[in-house]
């Protein structure tokens, strides 16, 4: 298990808001677009339970350009 597991969707929104995110719109199923106005970044995420998976959250914050060091340290 990596640095990134155990983390849950109501988790990932939390911190994403603390960078400025804000719920965009609904996606397909069960995924939702969040958009920060100052990046003028999207990310698609899923709202699925559980944890997400390691590779979906590197995707995530790829997407909307935040290091990994940077997010673990607001967790």
């Amino acid at each position: 298990m990596g640095r990134l597991s155990g983390i849950k969707y109501r988790q990932i929104v939390k911190l994403l808001k603390k960078f400025g995110f804000e719920f965009y719109r609904q996606a397909a199923g069960s995924h939702e677009i969040w958009y920060n106005p100052t990046t003028k970044k999207y990310t698609t995420i899923p709202n699925h339970p559980g944890d997400m998976p390691e590779g979906t959250i590197r995707a995530i914050l790829k997407q909307a350009d935040i290091d990994i060091k940077e997010f673990m340290s607001k967790k």
